[in-house]
């Protein structure tokens, strides 16, 4: 992965929206070879696909809540049987496996407070689970979708940041 990539990394984040043509004009390629480097970082799964992000609030969906797992069973049966039931719940955003105190840990989005203890009862009658911790969010301070790219030498990232507030 060389700058070029990088770059078109960086203005996919920004706008997936882009056309090819804006795309290569921002980073010094003709409409092709931006194009076959799009299709390269797709098929190797560095972009991973495109997506619209949605304002949760604007959508009814005021409440955040992080929700740690502890669980006494740690066979892979019930991994997988936890982990396809927890995947299939829409309200989970994120799903890790932890190391240290914590087994699970969900990132969760819901409309409110009753919709929290639908979801929550659900959960609980999945599997048996030791211990279910609840973190409500108050506010977002940050949320991003971008991931931090490896840095670009000085002189491009001015002249990518410059060719994104031109337009």
């Amino acid at each position: 992965m060389d700058s070029i990539d990088l770059k078109i990394l960086a203005l996919l984040q920004q706008d997936a929206t882009l056309s090819i043509a804006a795309i290569g004009e921002k980073v010094g390629l003709s409409q092709t070879p931006c194009w076959k480097r799009i299709q390269r970082l797709e098929a190797d799964g560095v972009i991973d696909r495109r997506v619209a992000v949605l304002d949760p609030v604007k959508l009814g969906l005021r409440l955040t809540v992080l929700v740690s797992i502890e669980t006494a069973d740690h066979s892979k049966e019930w991994l997988d049987r936890f982990a396809a039931t927890v995947a299939a719940m829409p309200e989970v955003l994120e799903f890790y496996r932890m190391a240290g105190d914590v087994d699970y840990m969900l990132r969760v989005v819901v409309a409110d407070m009753r919709a929290y203890d639908t979801f929550y009862k659900q959960l609980i009658a999945t599997l048996p689970l030791k211990n279910v911790t609840s973190c409500f969010a108050m506010e977002t301070v940050k949320s991003a979708s971008a991931l931090p790219l490896p840095v670009l030498p000085r002189h491009e990232r001015l002249r990518l940041h410059q060719g994104a507030v031109g337009e």
